[in-house]
């Protein structure tokens, strides 16, 4: 059978499993990763090579599947890691075709006659794209990692280095497969003395503009922070509204000043994030009076390439204090303008207000509270855990925790942070050992393009969300310090290992099949480069490492 269609074949049975992120098919799917790795000759003679481990305290039972390819003599110290996730997106979207979406032939059959954009009906006939649910988006990518390794293990003699397999769960939502996995990878990396040279990961790129053809080579992984803005108001009858100061009208300022706007960009090297996004605002008020409410919290997705966590913060306390002045002075403007129409004495509304981070709400409350701070922490933690919580609900059950301990009646803002955290990484050029790295890959990329004639082109930053982000951390000791500090219920809820992270340092480049529409009902993957030319490119890779 041609690579190319051991590929797909390998693609279509991965696609068959519904491995929707948070059901029991994430395990399943892992299952039977791990059964075609023992399948394979070379793992039956060393099935210690192949390593699995269970994600803590998972309902579910995920796991990690991971499997060591020793090549040479067995002495080599030169390692590849070849990684990509195993969970997908949920299929609500494709409608009334959701039962068709992990059948990969009958769901192009019954897409012949569906209502299509005209590009995804050339794109359908055409017979070069595969259609289905995690085809793109990534497993297609492992497939192409399970088969390569599959065949360089009948000749494990000439591969003069070793390759890493890992496959994740839980990469969409929270990446804890990859998190869970970074003390093992660094037990593994110790026991057989390895030399980590490159991570690859094989997550989808895509076309960036119309007609874009280009094989996009990203060097490094784009970071995320969410901030949250807990807003204490200060509540009041509706027909006293003058009297109060509104959390919601903050809210809204907040997401007036920072939602898509692009002074909130960060850029390394002529490359820029997307501005942030809001994801969710709402205040807190439970249920219907005539009282106005008193408090409201807003968050915000924020992309970083190179921004340490100490100025980012600096920027988010900036906005919030924007925020609270022009609210206080649009309600004092107001009230001046009813006055006149009134015939009512004005007098001037303006007031103190404050912008507190979490590290510096914490020390407020530490000087008040007899007792263990740290203890109340955890058991509020706790206690919203239990409930169920979201757990950015958990870190905004501790900040106003605190801020009721604390007494707070001024028109506040506290600032903090809640999960996930996606560290940024990327082959800096001003770091001589990165230098060298990137200029090997952009050497690499180069010749493939001449050999295949494939245009390759090098980006800094994966632009989407990826577990690449957590085997090569940028952000420098103070940085990774503030995220601590200012992130309630970080050891309980999102206890990245960054120590750990920080001492693997592994090189994370994303080679990737090449698709289109991810995480939309029309995900399709382009067969003759994801299967015909992909594998030749690590190949190449692997053996200019191994040379």
């Amino acid at each position: 059978m041609e690579l190319l269609e051991e590929i797909k074949a390998l693609t279509e049975k991965l696609v068959a499993i519904p491995s929707v992120n948070g059901t029991p098919g994430e395990r399943a799917i892992a299952d039977a990763i791990e059964a075609y790795l023992r399948d394979i000759p070379y793992f039956q003679a060393h099935p210690e090579l192949v390593i699995t481990q269970e994600l803590k305290d998972d309902p579910l039972h995920r796991h990690n599947v991971m499997a060591l390819l020793k090549g040479g003599d067995g002495t080599e110290r030169d390692c590849i890691m070849l990684h990509g996730h195993i969970d997908t997106v949920d299929v609500d979207d494709y409608g009334k075709y959701k039962p068709y979406a992990f059948d990969c032939a009958k769901l192009a059959e019954v897409l012949q006659s569906a209502e299509l954009p005209e590009e995804v009906r050339r794109d359908l006939a055409s017979g070069d794209y595969l259609f289905g649910r995690g085809a793109c988006d990534m497993k297609g990518g492992d497939a192409v990692f399970l088969v390569l390794v599959c065949h360089l293990a009948q000749a494990p003699e000439k591969l003069h280095g070793n390759l890493l397999l890992s496959f994740n769960p839980v990469e969409e939502t929270l990446h804890r497969g990859i998190i869970e996995e970074l003390p093992l990878l660094q037990k593994i990396q110790q026991e057989h003395d390895l030399h980590f040279r490159l991570a690859i990961n094989n997550d989808f790129i895509c076309p960036m503009y119309a007609g874009d053809t280009t094989r996009y080579v990203y060097t490094g992984a784009v970071g995320k922070l969410l901030p949250m803005f807990y807003i204490i108001g200060r509540e009041t009858h509706v027909a006293q509204c003058f009297e109060g100061f509104s959390p919601d009208l903050t809210a809204a300022e907040l997401v007036r000043l920072i939602d898509r706007n692009p002074d909130f960009c960060d850029g390394y090297q002529g490359e820029y994030t997307l501005p942030p996004t809001v994801l969710k605002m709402q205040d807190l008020k439970p249920s219907y009076n005539v009282q106005t409410p008193h408090t409201a919290c807003v968050y915000f997705n924020y992309f970083v390439h190179n921004r340490q966590v100490t100025e980012s913060m600096e920027l988010f306390k900036s906005a919030a204090r924007t925020a609270l002045d022009n609210v206080m002075q649009q309600a004092d403007a107001r009230y001046k303008t009813y006055c006149t129409l009134s015939g009512n004495r004005y007098s001037s509304l303006l007031e103190q207000t404050q912008v507190l981070d979490y590290r510096e709400l914490c020390d407020r409350a530490r000087a008040v509270y007899q007792g263990d701070l740290d203890a109340f922490i955890d058991r509020t933690a706790d206690d919203s855990i239990a409930a169920g919580d979201d757990m950015r609900i958990t870190s905004l059950r501790i900040v106003q925790a605190l801020c009721e301990l604390c007494g707070i009646k001024t028109p506040t803002v506290v600032v903090f942070l809640a999960t996930p955290f996606c560290p940024h990484n990327t082959l800096k050029r001003e770091v001589p050992e990165e230098a060298r790295v990137y200029a090997e890959v952009e050497q690499i990329a180069a010749e493939f393009s001449a050999e295949s004639g494939e245009q390759m082109k090098l980006q800094q930053f994966f632009p989407s969300l990826t577990d690449s982000s957590y085997l090569k951390i940028d952000d420098d000791a103070d940085s990774i310090a503030m995220l601590q500090a200012c992130f309630p219920g970080y050891e309980k809820l999102y206890p990245v290992p960054l120590a750990t992270a920080k001492a693997l340092n592994i090189p994370a480049v994303n080679y990737g099949v090449w698709g289109k529409d991810c995480h939309k009902w029309t995900e399709r993957i382009y067969m003759p480069y994801s299967f015909g030319q992909l594998p030749k490119f690590i190949l190449k890779t692997i053996q200019y490492y191994f040379a």
